[in-house]
């Protein structure tokens, strides 16, 4: 579905098919009075995404029950993609992190992150963009 000239909205599927091709995105989430961004690797396990963190804000918003919203994107010189999920976090109990061994979920850097956050989207949307870049057409007037 076309939203304006050179944006077109992704179904639910091209949604999900983008989020199982990448696993690196930003994850945003308040604390208190503060709205956080930090990048994060996850993985999809079935309807929903998973990350481990070790303790810090992230830990601490979701052990507070915060909303959150997670955004992935790739683009090239002539398309662009972005996908953004919005919904509730919970730390996995003990008996379910094995969910993380089962899922495509690795450390990017060596920082020991024992905890496993579940992502339940709540809203998961999606927009497709042709890239024009005018100012790259410009032509200079001497």
């Amino acid at each position: 579905m076309s939203d304006d000239e050179g944006v077109t909205r992704l179904s639910q599927d091209e949604c999900w098919q983008m989020l199982h091709e990448e696993e690196f995105g930003r994850l945003a989430f308040r604390l208190v009075d503060e709205v956080h961004i930090t990048p994060i690797n996850y993985a999809v396990d079935h309807d929903t995404l998973l990350f481990r963190t070790a303790g810090g804000n992230k830990l601490l918003s979701v052990a507070m029950a915060s909303e959150v919203a997670f955004e992935i994107d790739r683009y090239d010189d002539e398309h662009a993609r972005s996908v953004v999920v919005r919904g509730s976090a919970r730390i996995l109990d003990e008996d379910e992190e094995h969910r993380a061994e089962n899922v495509p979920l690795r450390p990017w850097v060596g920082t020991p992150k024992y905890n496993v956050v579940e992502i339940r989207p709540r809203v998961v949307t999606g927009r497709a963009f042709m890239l024009s870049r005018p100012w790259l057409h410009l032509t200079l007037h001497e």
